[in-house]
Parts: C-alpha cells; sequence; structure tokens
C-alpha cells in the first residue's frame, strides 16, 4: 500500500503520465477479470489475440449483416447486385434506370449505416456509463438519459425550432443541428439530475440508482407526451410516437453525417481515456491515487455520453437496453479492460442493431415494427438477470 507522499507525489503527476506508471492490475484490469485469468505478459498477449480475432470476426458478420440489410425487404435484391449498385455509385456513375438502384443506393444503404452508427454508439455509451457509475444496471435509456434527449427533441420540433411537414418532416429532422442541440441538452441535463438523486447519502446503490433513472425519466416521459398532444397535427402526432420508439425509417444520406462524425469522435475519446476508466471501475480514491484527475474525467464523460445520446435518439429515437445488453456481453468474452471493452462494444452494438433492423422490417408483411420494441424485449429479460444477480450478491454479503 503506497505512502502518504507517494499518494501525494502520483496525485500531482500529469494524469496521462501517472495512469501510464501506475500499477497493471489497476489500470489493466477491471475488477470482473481480475480473478482467474492468465498473468503477466503472456496472458496479455493471448487477450490481446483473442481480441484481435474477434473483432475481425466482428467485421465480416457486419459486413454480412450490411449487405442482408440491403438485400431484404419487400423487394428482395441479389446480394450481387447490390454490391454492383453500391461499386457502381461509389465509382461516380450516375444511376441506372430501373428501381433496383433507386432502392438501393437511396433507401436501403443509408438505413443500414444509420443502423449500425446508432447500435456503435449505444454500445460505446453503455459501456462508459457503467465505468462512469460503477453500475452494470447503467444504461442511457434506463437511467432517463434518452428520455430527456427525446424531450429536448419533441420540444424543438413541436415547439417551432425546425420546419416539420407531417411525419416526413419530423424523421427529416433527423440530421438537423438544432435538434441534436436540443437533444443533448436535454440529456445532459436528464443524466446531471438522476446523478445527484443517486448520490444523495453517498456511492451509488444499484437499486437506488435504477429508482431515480426510472422515476425521472417517466417524469420527462410526461411531458414529453403533453407535448406531442399540443402538436395539433394528427399525422404529426403519429410520426413523432413511432420516432419516440425508436425508428430508422427517417434514415437519408444527410441524416448521416452527424452520427458519422460523433460516433468516431466518441471512440477514439473515450478511447484516450481507457486506462483512466479501468482505474475509475475500481473506485474514486484507487484513481485519484493513480494520477487520474476524477472531477475532470467524470465530467468529460458526462459531455460525451449526452452529446452521443443526443445525438443518436435525435436520428433514431429512443432505443431501450442496447447500451445494457452489449457491454455485458463483451465483457464476458474479453473481460473489463476498456482498451479491448470499448472498440468491440461499438462493434457488437453495430451488427445487434442491423439484425434488429432487419428483423423489424421482415417480421410482419406490409408492417414495419419500431425498433426500441424489438430491443425492449431483448434487453428486459437481461436487465432482470443482473438485477438478480446484484440483488443475490448482496443478500448474500448480508449474511
Amino acid at each position: 500500500m503506497a505512502s502518504p507522499g507517494e499518494r501525494q507525489e502520483a496525485v500531482e503527476q500529469p494524469p496521462e503520465q501517472a495512469v501510464e506508471q501506475a500499477p497493471k492490475q489497476v489500470v489493466e484490469q477491471a475488477p470482473e477479470q481480475s480473478v482467474g485469468r492468465a498473468g503477466g505478459a503472456e496472458g496479455r498477449a493471448v487477450g490481446q489475440a483473442r481480441t484481435l480475432w474477434l473483432a475481425l470476426g466482428l467485421l465480416v458478420a457486419l459486413l454480412v449483416a450490411l449487405t442482408a440489410a440491403v438485400a431484404l425487404g419487400a423487394t428482395d435484391i441479389a446480394p450481387a447486385e447490390v454490391w454492383s449498385v453500391v461499386f457502381r455509385r461509389l465509382g461516380g456513375e450516375p444511376p441506372r434506370p430501373g428501381t433496383d438502384d433507386l432502392i438501393v443506393w437511396q433507401l436501403r444503404v443509408p438505413r443500414a449505416l444509420l443502423a449500425a452508427l446508432v447500435g456503435a454508439g449505444l454500445g460505446l455509451v453503455g459501456t462508459a456509463t457503467q465505468a462512469l457509475v460503477r453500475n452494470p444496471l447503467a444504461d442511457p435509456y434506463l437511467l432517463g438519459i434518452s428520455n430527456g434527449a427525446s424531450l429536448g427533441a419533441v420540444a424543438a420540433i413541436v415547439l417551432g425550432a425546425g420546419i416539420v411537414a407531417g411525419a416526413g418532416g419530423v424523421f427529416g429532422l433527423g440530421g438537423g443541428v438544432g435538434l441534436s442541440l436540443a437533444a443533448f441538452a436535454g440529456a445532459l441535463a436528464s443524466f446531471a439530475l438522476v446523478w445527484t438523486l443517486a448520490r444523495r447519502g453517498g456511492g451509488f446503490a444499484p437499486l437506488r440508482l435504477v429508482l431515480a433513472g426510472v422515476g425521472i425519466g417517466q417524469f420527462l416521459a410526461g411531458f414529453t407526451s403533453y407535448l406531442v398532444l399540443q402538436a395539433g397535427d394528427e399525422q404529426q402526432t403519429r410520426g413523432v410516437l413511432f420516432w419516440l420508439m425508436g425508428s430508422l425509417g427517417g434514415a437519408t444520406w444527410g441524416t448521416l453525417l452527424l452520427p458519422a462524425v460523433t460516433v468516431p469522435a466518441g471512440l477514439l475519446a473515450l478511447q484516450a481515456r481507457a486506462r483512466a476508466l479501468n482505474a475509475l471501475t475500481m473506485g474514486d480514491e484507487t484513481a485519484a491515487s493513480v494520477g487520474v484527475d476524477v472531477v475532470r474525467l467524470r465530467r468529460t464523460l458526462f459531455v460525451v455520453t449526452s452529446l452521443l445520446t443526443g445525438v443518436l435518439v435525435s436520428v433514431s429515437g429512443a432505443v431501450a437496453f442496447v447500451g445494457l445488453m452489449v457491454p455485458h456481453l463483451c465483457r464476458l468474452i474479453v473481460g473489463g479492460d476498456h482498451r479491448r471493452l470499448l472498440p468491440l462494444a461499438a462493434l457488437t452494438g453495430a451488427l445487434l442493431l442491423v439484425v434488429v433492423d432487419i428483423v423489424c422490417r421482415t417480421a410482419m408483411d406490409g408492417q414495419e415494427l419500431p425498433v426500441g420494441v424489438v430491443t425492449a424485449v431483448l434487453g428486459a429479460p437481461v436487465l432482470l438477470y443482473v438485477l438478480d444477480r446484484r440483488l443475490g450478491a448482496g443478500a448474500g454479503a448480508g449474511a
């Protein structure tokens, strides 16, 4: 255990240098992987090789899923024709006569790419949020962050921050900077409120955090519903309600611009702080003792996660539980080291949402399911399982 003098010296070092010099068990291992894993350089090399192969496998699976997402629909298109159209348009050729070019390039490719970007972003937000609050139950939807972003976006739509012309206008606003800023402000405010309530009395009890998030989320959802009812346009109201349940149906090339910039930027920002995130999962005191500026790191995570959530909600609505499921699945495979966890969570989230969107478009003839409905059906059992394990562990410890 470090002496007071050593601890003070570590705190006074620049955060990056101090974290680099911190004990490996603090900055390279998270609690989930600190027991029962191979140690030393050999164990790390094996873990890195496995992560690399897993990432390559996920990339191949994502490519296959994207191809299927473009090929399948009301009108099926052969995968060879899909790639033919994509390569022609990337090469600058004008669209050919017929419907295949229109369906592939203008409708399905933007939607498939948007699903991948939103899924990747939700995987990153869920991973960062769980590290921030040191709680595996954390999820932007469950903690009310998505509800805050939805309220900000709907307020911008209904109160006239953009021009709305029916449901098409609602979806068309998805790529607008103003709508994303409104959603970001709502997400940041709701996250701060949940954080404040959960921190009362110190610590982060899982049940208190969940209850605070659910309570704030429902409170904000009530205001959102009220604003929707004030829209005064039945078609617009139906469009907004469908969008709030999660939908990728309004994807266009313009819609892709903001998430295509913010999701990779968010990944880079979080990846640059992966070691600090590892230390943060061990507790504030431990992180501070190895030179992490906990207050500054937490503020950065607040902004990054809220910005990502705001942008994602503005283009796809509130998609539930992806940020809860993906980090748990990745931790089971690669452990809790955020240097490996963050990129794999992004790839896994992208693959998951692309597959879910295929199901939503093809499961029912002539009718499209909201994406958020399917992810909620998948994620609710995961939430109950994790909550049962947490409460069971707490009861066992108390006994």
